[in-house]
């Protein structure tokens, strides 16, 4: 593994922010598109580089011991840099022909590439307060993705957003006043930094703290009951920012769960604990009932909002059982959600784009207009339901052998039981898309001309649809590295 110097933390970090400024000085249209594409491309291609070099922590800026500035690169780190970059740069070169019939496109590319900045320094975080700063610079920064249409609609749906981030957050930030009381440090350390001797007769202070801190960060992963903002701000944005609010946004509240729960709080201290089981009730609630509004719902995009609020919880439920193979369950579903719910959006994406359909009632026929969509919107729909070879089955079957396997037996069973309800119901509210898409009665629908749209739409797409499949039958790499990640963290247990 290559060694460089730590300050090239900061170039993935700055470079988009940089990048962004100078954008705004382009004029020309063609000049802005291929300055757009160019400047993902190397911040992609620099995130991997440095994921694949060992690089000590950077300390960057401090005050004291508890406010200060750190960025550092581990398993975890390179997990979700890697997967934000990448898809990143497709919703990019989506973004590019589908922002042609908005208005703003300047002002929504600005925000696009600066929030890339902003998301693989949540990654790198190295302790609380850098995660806390960068958490809270991607939510005002993704608002006006919300806000962009500038209708009284979009702007509610923005000032809710910003009302439950903002209230989540600021839970999440209470807990820790409290929480760094009782650590060794505040860096990110496997295992917990807890000072074991210190929190003896303050267990419950600090599982309350547990839990005010999972349900803040919890708002951001659509977790009941802070989950109300995503099934309002999905559907005014545009299609490839729904996409990322819902594929990687959504994630970010995850990574901070997971740096909470595994690396300040610790595993040893919260398994067995009534703070625990309560997450996981909130889980299997979050599961059920995103499927149930899902499956009712007749607006498209807000259908697969409401999946996202059930498909996140899967993650969190995962994580919260505290086992090595729900943990590779959870982070497998982070990885195969977000490929999948990009597809998604994508698809509504381009049926907006070209035909203005929103409505389910409406897609009738859409398969034979639009037929590399549909088939891509198919082989999303197969995955989200769980369906081999797709890449869902993988993460679901991980799921349900680590929930069976607790020692939770009653939750345990809880969970696969709703898993497997939330699978039909998954597959109630997709399938009837598809099968009204290509299969439509004698003389319901004429066919006219094809509508499919053009390469920077269909390429996006195609990729993450292979990805979906190839992942699915081949998931042994990507799993070794979940493995590793699992296995530095377990060992403390």
């Amino acid at each position: 593994m290559c060694v460089i110097g730590n300050k090239m933390l900061l170039f993935p970090v700055m470079f988009p922010i940089i990048a962004a400024m100078f954008f705004l000085f382009l004029k020309k249209e063609k000049q802005q598109r291929i300055y757009i594409f160019f400047s993902m491309i190397l911040e992609t291609i620099s995130v991997i580089f440095l994921c694949m070099t060992d690089t000590e922590p950077l300390q960057f800026w401090q005050i004291d011991k508890n406010i200060n500035i750190m960025f550092q690169i581990d398993g975890l780190s390179c997990f979700f840099a890697g997967l934000i970059s990448v898809i990143w740069l497709l919703a990019t070169v989506f973004s590019l022909e589908y922002m042609k019939h908005e208005e703003n496109t300047k002002r929504f590319f600005f925000f696009f590439i600066m929030t890339l900045g902003v998301l693989i320094g949540l990654s790198f975080s190295g302790n609380f307060m850098t995660l806390y700063l960068f958490y809270e610079m991607m939510t005002l920064l993704t608002l006006p993705f919300v806000i962009h249409g500038g209708t009284t609609q979009a702007m509610q749906a923005g000032y809710k957003y910003l009302g439950y981030s903002i209230f989540g957050a600021g839970l999440s930030l209470a807990g820790f006043f409290f929480l760094s009381q009782y650590c060794q440090g505040t860096a990110f350390t496997a295992g917990g930094t807890l000072h074991m001797q210190s929190v003896t007769g303050k267990e419950t202070l600090l599982l309350i703290v547990f839990l005010l801190m999972m349900i803040g960060f919890g708002c951001k992963a659509g977790m009941w009951p802070l989950h109300g903002w995503l099934a309002t701000a999905h559907p005014v944005a545009p299609s490839p920012a729904s996409a990322v609010l819902s594929g990687i946004i959504t994630k970010c509240g995850v990574l901070a769960i997971i740096r909470v729960c595994y690396y300040l709080f610790g595993v040893e201290f919260v398994k067995g604990t009534w703070a625990q089981q309560m997450i996981l009730c909130f889980c299997i609630f979050t599961i059920f009932m995103g499927s149930m509004l899902a499956y009712k719902e007749k607006l498209l995009k807000k259908r697969f909002a409401y999946s996202t609020i059930s498909q996140v919880s899967y993650i969190l439920f995962g994580l919260m059982l505290f086992s090595p193979i729900s943990f590779c369950g959870a982070l497998l579903q982070i990885v195969f959600h977000a490929v999948t719910k990009n597809i998604l959006f994508f698809t509504a994406g381009a049926i907006i784009y070209k035909t203005g359909k929103e409505y389910v009632s409406q897609l009738k026929g859409i398969g034979k207009q639009m037929p590399v969509v549909m088939i891509c919107f198919t082989i999303a729909s197969l995955s989200l339901i769980g369906i081999p070879p797709t890449s869902g089955f993988v993460s679901k079957w991980f799921l349900a052998e680590g929930a069976l396997s607790s020692e939770y037996e009653i939750l345990g069973m809880a969970g696969v039981v709703i898993l497997m309800i939330s699978a039909l119901l998954t597959a109630g509210y997709l399938l009837p898309i598809i099968s009204d898409g290509f299969f439509t009665k004698k003389g319901e629908f004429v066919l006219k001309e094809k509508k499919e749209p053009c390469f920077l739409m269909t390429v996006p797409l195609c990729i993450l649809s292979a990805v979906a499949v190839i992942l699915g039958m081949f998931p042994n790499g990507l799993l070794s590295s979940i493995t590793k990640i699992s296995n530095t963290l377990f060992a403390f247990v």
